[in-house]
């Protein structure tokens, strides 16, 4: 199924699949693919397409927030291009997954028409579930292009433009999912904790093992190494320790230096988790095939 997802997005001339992240317990996958503005215009849509087509979320679950099919499509500058730009694109983009799939979108991030909706968790309250409960009893929750109606089995996509996010998870030496919760609150920007910081603690049923899930919106401000510290100390503080952490999708080679790796934890990971790495490598087979 996945697979079919990836070659509907690399069917686009100009556009190539970076990395994908797959995990059982999230019930997720994260796709990163790179191109010009409008290849990855095209890229997103048929990738949303696609999804439409193969994912029903009634016959979903896992432990990360969700609300469609496509859940969420951020546009990220890289080179040549500003964060308006990119909230251009996904105006652009959120209309057209509308017209051409019935598949409702709401804009987040610096994209956002709405001020609450610039933050991903506000858009996500209440998940599939919940919002198509809610859209036929609340005009403010409202898709940007749609109506008041989710498509029936992909639910809603979230497209917007943002700065470079880092998916961070640090896995607990606990199967207690209380602790990962109390860190959570305790590091999390919305709970008074750490600046840019999104965080929730989640069971992982087929490691018998509780996470800290977290994204860094803004590494620059809160870095990884100062996250790994703070949930360091305050597993410890409730009786259990950080048993290793692990990169989501890809990281910028500015936020994961070499002289840090060993000091995280990291678990499995490669040079080829480096964003400029991995985009090297595309660049240099592609002149290559070319």
């Amino acid at each position: 199924m996945i697979d079919r997802i990836l070659s509907a997005i690399a069917s686009v001339a100009g556009v190539g699949i970076l990395h994908r992240t797959m995990d059982s317990d999230h019930h997720r996958t994260v796709i990163t693919f790179v191109g010009d503005r409008e290849g990855v215009a095209e890229g997103a849509l048929r990738g949303i397409g696609k999804a439409a087509e193969l994912i029903d979320l009634n016959r979903h679950s896992g432990v990360h927030p969700r609300i469609g099919a496509t859940d969420v499509v951020p546009f990220v500058p890289v080179r040549s291009v500003t964060l308006q730009d990119c909230a251009l694109i996904a105006q652009t983009v959120g209309k057209e997954a509308y017209r051409r799939f019935g598949v409702p979108v709401y804009l987040y991030g610096v994209a956002a028409r709405q001020p609450a909706r610039a933050r991903l968790e506000n858009v996500r309250r209440g998940q599939f579930e919940g919002l198509r409960s809610e859209l036929a009893a609340s005009t403010a929750r409202r898709p940007d292009f749609g109506g008041s109606q989710l498509h029936p089995t992909a639910g809603a996509t979230a497209v917007g433009a943002r700065k470079f996010l880092i998916a961070y998870n640090l896995n607990l030496a606990t199967s207690d999912v209380r602790p990962a919760n109390r860190i959570a609150r305790k590091i999390r920007s919305s709970s008074g904790g750490l600046p840019h910081v999104k965080a929730i603690g989640v069971s992982l049923e087929s490691r018998d093992q509780a996470q800290v899930s977290i994204n860094l919106t803004d590494f620059e401000i809160s870095s990884i190494q100062r996250v790994f510290q703070a949930v360091c100390q305050e597993a410890e503080r409730l009786g259990t320790r950080v048993s290793d952490s692990e990169i989501v999708g890809l990281v910028p080679r500015k936020a994961l230096p070499a002289s840090l790796q060993s000091s995280l934890r990291l678990k499995d990971f490669r040079s080829d988790r480096v964003f400029e790495n991995r985009l090297a490598a595309y660049l240099k087979q592609t002149k290559r095939d070319n």
